[in-house]
C-alpha cells in the first residue's frame, strides 16, 4: 500500500508543480527582502509578465499537438518593427494594431503551411524562420533603435475600471483560449492530436487543419504580445523578442502543459507558470543580483520545467501501466 500512496503523492506534486515552486520563491524573496511583498511591487508582479503570458498562451496550444514555435520572439520582433515605423509614420493606433496582428496571423500561417504541406519538423521549420524573421527585423529597424512617441507609453498605463490595459489585455486572451481549449470540438481535436495524431485521423480528425489552426494561433499571440510590450516599454530595440521563445516554452511547462502533446492547460497552468517566471526575475532585480547571472538563472528555469515534464510523463505511463496490469489480471 506504500508505493502506490507514495505514487499518487508524487503524482500530486508533479501536477501541482508550479504552484509549490510559486510558493516557494515568494517565501524565499520574501525573507530575504521585505521590498518584495509590498502591495506595490505585488501589483507590478502582475503587470509585467502580460507580454510573456500572452507569448505562451499561443505557445500551449503549439506544446498540446506535439509541436514548438521557436520563431515566436521573431514574430513579436518583425510585427514591432513595422508596427514602430507605421506608428512613427503618424497611423493612427488601430491600423497599426490591425497590421501587426496580420503580420503574426500570416506568420504563423507561413509555419504551418510548411510544417504540414512538407511534413518537416516544426522544430526545424521554425528555427528557420526564426532567423529569418530577426534578420528581417534587423533590416526594417537598420540595426537602430527606434523610440516610440511618450503617448504610446500613456496606452499601456492606461487602466480600465483600475485594471491596467496590459492585464485586461491577457486576461482577455487566456479566458478565449480557455474556453476554446474546453468547451469546443476544435480544443478537443487539439488535445487529441497531441495524444496521438494517426489515432485522431483515423477518427476523422483533420489533424492537417489542427495543425495549421495552432500556429496561426501562436503567431497570432505572438503579435499580441509585441504590442503589449510595446506599450510596457516603447522602444523597438535590435534585442527586442530575442529568445522570449523559450520563455514561453518555460512558462507553458511549468504551468504542466507537456512537451510530447496532449496535456496542460492555458488556466490556470500557463498563466501561474508565466507569474512564476516573472516573480522569479522581479525578485533577482530587488535582491540586485548581477544581470550576468540572469541568463544562468533563466536556463535553471527551464531546465526544471522540462525536468519536472520528463518526471510526469514517466510517472504517468508508470500508473497507466499499472492500471492496464491490475484490469488485464481481473
Amino acid at each position: 500500500m506504500t508505493a502506490p500512496v507514495g505514487r499518487s503523492l508524487g503524482l500530486l506534486l508533479l501536477n501541482q508543480a508550479s504552484l509549490v515552486l510559486f510558493a516557494g520563491v515568494v517565501l524565499t524573496f520574501g525573507l530575504m527582502s521585505p521590498a518584495f511583498l509590498q502591495p506595490a511591487n505585488a501589483s507590478n508582479i502582475l503587470i509585467q509578465p502580460a507580454s510573456t503570458g500572452i507569448l505562451a498562451v499561443g505557445m500551449t496550444f503549439v506544446l498540446l499537438t506535439a509541436g514548438v514555435d521557436l520563431s515566436v520572439g521573431a514574430i513579436m520582433f518583425v510585427a514591432a518593427a513595422v508596427g514602430g515605423k507605421l506608428i512613427l509614420g503618424g497611423w493612427p493606433f488601430g491600423g497599426v494594431l490591425a497590421v501587426m496582428i496580420l503580420i503574426g496571423v500570416l506568420y504563423g500561417a507561413m509555419n504551418a503551411w510548411f510544417i504540414t504541406q512538407f511534413a518537416i519538423l516544426a522544430f526545424v521549420v521554425t528555427l528557420a524562420t526564426r532567423y529569418f524573421g530577426r534578420g528581417l527585423g534587423l533590416r526594417i529597424t537598420e540595426t537602430r533603435a527606434m523610440n516610440l512617441p511618450e503617448s504610446f507609453y500613456e496606452l499601456g498605463a492606461a487602466r480600465v475600471l483600475g485594471v491596467p490595459l496590459p492585464i485586461l489585455v491577457f486576461a482577455l486572451i487566456v479566458v478565449v483560449a480557455h474556453v476554446v481549449l474546453t468547451r469546443t470540438p476544435f480544443g478537443r481535436q487539439v488535445y487529441a492530436v497531441g495524444a496521438d495524431v494517426e489515432a485522431a485521423r483515423k477518427a476523422g480528425v483533420r489533424t492537417r487543419a489542427v495543425l495549421f489552426a495552432v500556429y496561426v494561433i501562436c503567431g497570432f499571440c505572438a503579435a499580441a504580445a509585441g504590442m503589449v510590450a510595446l506599450s510596457q516599454a516603447p522602444a523597438v530595440s535590435p534585442t527586442f523578442g530575442n529568445n522570449r521563445e523559450f520563455m514561453a516554452i518555460a512558462a507553458a511547462v511549468l504551468g504542466g502543459t507537456s512537451l510530447f502533446g496532449g496535456r496542460g492547460a492555458v488556466f490556470p497552468g500557463t498563466v501561474l507558470g508565466a507569474v512564476l517566471i516573472q516573480t522569479i526575475e522581479n525578485g533577482l532585480t530587488i535582491l540586485n543580483v548581477n544581470s550576468y547571472l540572469y541568463p544562468l538563472i533563466t536556463s535553471g528555469v527551464i531546465f526544471i520545467a522540462v525536468l519536472l515534464d520528463a518526471t510526469r510523463c514517466r510517472v504517468l505511463a508508470h500508473v497507466n501501466r499499472r492500471k492496464i496490469f491490475v484490469e488485464t489480471g481481473s
